[in-house]
């Protein structure tokens, strides 16, 4: 006999989670059991369909602690056409991917499609001919309860949902999660804004603009796969250990085709060994290098003063000077890359010659043309004139060589400037120098005036405020033809290089015309924190509105003055304090005192991680150097002497930044520990 239906809601949401998974199974199967032996023509096209076969398993994949589905939604009325399926009176289930049954109707509905906006959009005021949504709360991959807003009753009372505050309070252990459940509408906007223009974000902390950028890249791809599958996606972080923290978001949500990378590794073209000082970092970083560049590739180039003579056969064929000078002319004039150009100049000499041979009764072809652009006294010219450039030799020489670089540097840079970039120890071949970061960026530019580097459809950047012009250059450089999601936070602005504005950085980006939207309202880091790090913001970022926050967490900020021989033994204390509690916890401490307290930490028994290494529930302490807290979070920190931490940069500004970053790093609380007084702006 059949079962008997269920009375209970909370069964019945339970039955079609599970008839929901074994949906998924059953799509993951089919895909597995296809064989395609017999429609390949080719190795080529099986290898091709194979690596897709297997992309798509990957794709349905079943995590088993993830909620298949977070929300449903009721519609009082039927979903246009043009929306996707359904009719009055049906639900449709919110979920991470698109499920459907045997028959291929829908189980679950993917939350990027169209049909699915209400769940994050809907509201008393614009209920968006929802009747009912419905938030699900789960424990592991079980759903333990359900949560229902009417939105169309009003004699509902309009509350918060406490589900939604328990998914956004959720304790942190392992990667970043998606925010797929928790999207608020000033955040959906921004992730589904049109692929054709590019958005910056000014996020601060807490409001989760990295999560709605990744979120975002995971729309797009939704809305534009085939176009994005053909040029590409990519995501650049500030640092390894973020990358590292982000790289499940995607993934969970069913992308695995998108590449991540930091700025550091696009322009790897020299090995980086060296460290420049702040001022010459500075000064590399600077868009005026990018003229000094232009000049520098282009300073081989010169005029021929001997006709170029071509022998084929009997005859001779003679391009006289002047006409030779205005091929090379009008190339330098229209400014196309040096490579290209060296690449036209043999073929515009030769295309000179046919002419020639024409008038002289000839009737040559293109065969002729490219024998001549081969001939050896073409060759020749172009060796002269239009000599090729290696870029990273190019540059070793302009860092080395103060004549060459003040050639270049000419009306650009000051004699000042120009000594300051120069090398103190030149470097005597491109594998032996000394390369710095910012020395990278400038052979990547250098490249680019050769080879036009390749562009991708779509680039997120992320912390894009730490940039300098000649990075946004770099990374403007692979999204020419595409758009880009700018995210960042003036406030947390720690190069001596940072940017000053959003409309500077986009200028410099190549995206002048790019919309700015700006995220205040915090979900992540409590109020009493927020506005403790606040407090800052006018020192820091004059121009910027102050965050708040959505949560009130009362007792979420400590701060403690410990005396000084007694402050490591009272920041370890700490940390045990704060692993009695659920969720992660990091200790952020200035540089230069990571050493001694990973000692003091030792000593004690604590065992903890590296940033960028994954949290367990066996593992849930990380020590975090304040140069690279950015980006990450924790459920709980305590904060090792806030005077050392802004110490340890080169100047007040950009420490008083760095620890801006720090306290706002918690999600939970924050404990503030320290033994020399605080900055006076947090008295």
């Amino acid at each position: 006999m059949p079962a008997t239906p269920t009375t209970d809601p909370l069964q019945r949401e339970r039955d079609h989670l599970a008839a929901s998974r074994a949906a998924l199974r059953a799509m993951r199967e089919d895909v597995e059991s296809l064989d395609i032996r017999d429609v390949t023509g080719t190795w080529v096209t099986a290898l091709v369909l194979q690596n897709q076969i297997e992309a798509r398993i990957a794709a349905l994949a079943d995590l088993s602690h993830t909620p298949l589905f977070f929300g449903r939604l009721d519609y009082l009325h039927a979903i246009s056409e043009e929306l996707s399926e359904g009719s009055g009176g049906e639900s449709f289930y919110i979920g991470r991917r698109h499920v459907h049954d045997a028959d291929g109707d829908p189980m679950v509905i993917d939350w990027r499609a169209p049909v699915s906006q209400p769940f994050y959009r809907a509201s008393r005021t614009e209920p968006l001919d929802v009747e009912r949504r419905r938030r699900f709360g789960y424990t592991g991959g079980e759903l333990t309860a359900y949560e229902d807003e009417h939105l169309c009753d009003p004699a509902e009372d309009d509350t918060s949902s406490a589900l939604l505050a328990a998914e956004i309070e959720k304790p942190r252990v392992g990667p970043m999660r998606d925010i797929v459940a928790t999207i608020q509408p000033e955040q959906d906007e921004i992730v589904r804004a049109d692929i054709s223009g590019t958005l910056c974000v000014q996020g601060a902390p807490g409001t989760g603009k990295t999560a709605v950028g990744l979120h975002r890249v995971a729309y797009l791809l939704y809305a534009h796969r085939e176009r994005l599958a053909r040029t590409g996606t990519l995501v650049i972080g500030p640092n390894n250990a973020f990358l590292s923290y982000i790289e499940q978001v995607l993934p969970a949500l069913g992308e695995l085709d998108v590449a991540q990378a930091t700025v550091q590794q696009l322009v790897g073209h020299v090995e980086v060994r060296g460290e420049d000082s702040p001022e010459a970092a500075r000064l590399k970083g600077d868009a005026r290098m990018a003229e000094v560049l232009r000049r520098a590739v282009r300073s081989g180039i010169a005029l021929p003063t001997e006709p170029c003579v071509v022998i084929r056969g009997s005859r001779r064929w003679r391009v006289p000077v002047h006409e030779l000078v205005a091929i090379i002319e009008e190339l330098k004039d229209r400014e196309i890359r040096y490579g290209a150009a060296a690449e036209a100049l043999p073929q515009r000499i030769a295309h000179a010659v046919l002419l020639k041979m024409e008038q002289g009764g000839e009737a040559p072809d293109d065969r002729v043309q490219d024998a001549v652009a081969r001939n050896s006294a073409v060759k020749a010219v172009v060796k002269a004139c239009w000599p090729a450039v290696d870029p990273a030799k190019l540059v070793l020489r302009l860092l080395s060589d103060p004549e060459f670089l003040a050639a270049c540097a000419d009306g650009v840079l000051t004699a000042e400037e120009q000594a300051a970039v120069l090398w103190l120890k030149p470097g005597r071949s491109v594998k032996s120098a000394r390369w710095t970061a910012a020395d990278a960026v400038l052979v990547d530019e250098a490249t680019d005036l050769v080879r036009r580097t390749a562009s991708l459809g779509h680039v997120v950047l992320d912390e894009a405020q730490d940039l300098s012009p000649m990075q946004y250059r770099a990374v403007g450089r692979r999204c020419t033809t595409g758009s880009a999601t700018v995210l960042g936070d003036l406030a947390q602005g720690t190069t001596p290089w940072a940017t000053a504005s959003w409309p500077e950085a986009l200028h410099h980006l190549g995206k002048p015309a790019a919309h700015i939207e700006e995220l205040t309202k915090g979900f992540r880091v409590p109020e009493e924190v927020i506005a403790y790090a606040s407090r800052l913001l006018p020192s820091i970022a004059p121009g910027l509105n102050p965050a708040s926050s959505v949560r009130e967490a009362p007792g979420s900020l400590t701060i403690r003055q410990v005396a000084g021989e007694e402050r490591t033994g009272a920041v370890v204390e700490a940390c045990r304090r704060a692993l009695e509690r659920e969720g992660s916890t990091g200790l952020i401490a200035a540089d230069a005192r990571v050493p001694a307290l990973a000692r003091a930490l030792a000593e004690a028994g604590l065992a903890h991680l590296a940033p960028g290494t994954e949290t367990s529930a066996e593992a849930r302490l990380t020590l975090v150097p304040a140069s690279l807290a950015k980006g990450l979070e924790y459920d709980y920190v305590v904060l090792d002497e806030p005077a050392a931490v802004v110490a340890g940069e080169p100047d007040e500004r950009t420490g008083l930044r760095r620890l801006y970053v720090a306290l706002t790093r918690a999600v939970s609380g924050l404990e503030v520990l320290h033994a020399e007084p605080l900055p006076e702006q947090l008295r």
